[in-house]
C-alpha cells in the first residue's frame, strides 16, 4: 500500500477470511483504491480508509456486501487490517481499517457479531502511526488529506 505517508506492507489471510480477501483483491486489481483517502483517523484506535475519492472526496463505487467472516479466530489486534462495515453486520463492502491499537472489543463475541480481520501489517506500522497522529477535524476526518496512492499485489517468495 503506497500512502502519501510512506508504505505498508500487508500480509492477507486468505485460509481464514476467503470472501473478504477475495473482496479486497478484487478492488487491488482493478485499482479500485487508487487515490483514494483514508477518511476516518483516529489516534489510539484505527485508521480507515478505501471508500472515498481524494480527487473528489465522494464516495466511490462498490462491490455488493460480503459475508461477515469475524468469526475466524483472529483478533482485531494492533497491526491488523479488518472490514468497515454499518450496523449491519453482512454490510462491509470497500472500506477497510487498521487497527492502531488492540482492539478486542471489535472482535465477534457470543452472539454479537466483530469486524472480521483478514491481514496484518508486516512493515510499515511507522507509516500507520503517522497516520493515526495527523490533526483531523469533524467526523475524524484529517485536515490534510491522507492519501492512497495505490496498493498492489505482492508475490509472496516460496522458500
Amino acid at each position: 500500500m503506497d500512502t502519501s505517508k510512506g508504505k505498508i506492507i500487508i500480509e492477507l489471510f486468505p485460509e481464514e477470511a476467503p470472501k473478504t480477501v477475495a473482496n479486497f483483491l478484487a478492488y487491488v486489481q482493478k485499482d479500485g483504491y487508487k487515490k483514494t483517502t483514508f477518511h476516518r483517523v483516529i489516534n489510539g484506535f484505527m485508521i480507515q480508509g478505501g471508500g472515498f475519492s481524494s480527487e473528489t472526496g465522494s464516495k466511490v463505487s462498490t462491490l455488493p456486501p460480503i459475508e461477515n467472516e469475524s468469526r475466524n479466530g483472529i483478533s482485531n489486534e494492533r497491526g491488523t487490517i479488518s472490514m468497515a462495515r454499518t450496523g449491519n453486520p453482512h454490510s462491509a463492502s470497500r472500506q477497510f481499517f487498521i487497527n492502531h491499537k488492540d482492539n478486542a472489543f471489535l472482535d465477534a463475541q457470543g452472539n454479537k457479531w466483530g469486524y472480521a480481520v483478514f491481514g496484518e501489517v508486516t512493515l510499515g506500522m511507522d507509516v500507520v502511526d503517522a497516520i493515526a497522529k495527523v490533526k483531523t477535524g469533524s467526523a475524524d476526518k484529517p485536515l490534510q488529506p491522507v492519501v492512497i496512492n495505490s496498493i498492489t499485489l505482492l508475490e509472496r517468495e516460496m522458500k
